[in-house]
């Protein structure tokens, strides 16, 4: 086809109606929704926690427990063996609960997330994120270095201490 019959074919261009100066015409059509909106589901505000208390302590745990079992594990690889008892086994107790407050927290934060999806809440100035976090870390250097000494030397120490270690 050429342009010619094109021109033919095309409709008719449509002439728009003049307005008067100062004619202003304004329609409004209210927008219509086809479903309405439902909220299914809504995150519990993370900056909030439920359990003041339980926040607290495991701050103050985790914040004591990571830079004791950093120790120990400094002192694990140099030696060969864990914190020494100290007096009456405090130091020793210590690194132990040291342990156990960073496997509760990892713990804690992996129910949290397969409960909520999400981790521990931030807690106050953003320090229970920060506990979780370094108890990860501490986790993570755990593994590392008893596997280290476990290739090492055929074992890791136990909990208490032996004639290897304080004899």
């Amino acid at each position: 086809m050429d342009a010619s019959k094109m021109l033919l074919l095309s409709p008719p261009s449509i002439s728009l109606p003049l307005l008067k100066p100062h004619t202003f015409i304004l329609t409004y059509k209210k927008p219509k929704l086809h479903t309405p909106l439902k909220v299914l589901a809504m995150a519990k505000d993370t900056s909030e926690s439920g359990n003041g208390t339980i926040d607290q302590a495991a701050i103050a745990g985790g914040l004591v427990a990571n830079p004791v079992i950093a120790w120990s594990l400094y002192t694990l690889k140099t030696t060969g063996c864990g914190l020494p008892p100290g007096p009456g086994g405090s130091i020793g107790a210590l690194e132990g609960v040291s342990y156990l407050v960073v496997v509760g927290i990892v713990g804690w934060s992996l129910y949290t997330k397969a409960k909520t999806g999400s981790g521990l809440p931030n807690g106050p100035f953003g320090l229970l994120g920060a506990v979780e976090g370094l108890s990860f870390l501490s986790l993570l250097a755990i593994l590392v270095a008893f596997g280290l000494q476990f290739l090492q030397s055929g074992s890791i120490p136990g909990p208490l201490p032996s004639d290897q270690c304080f004899g």
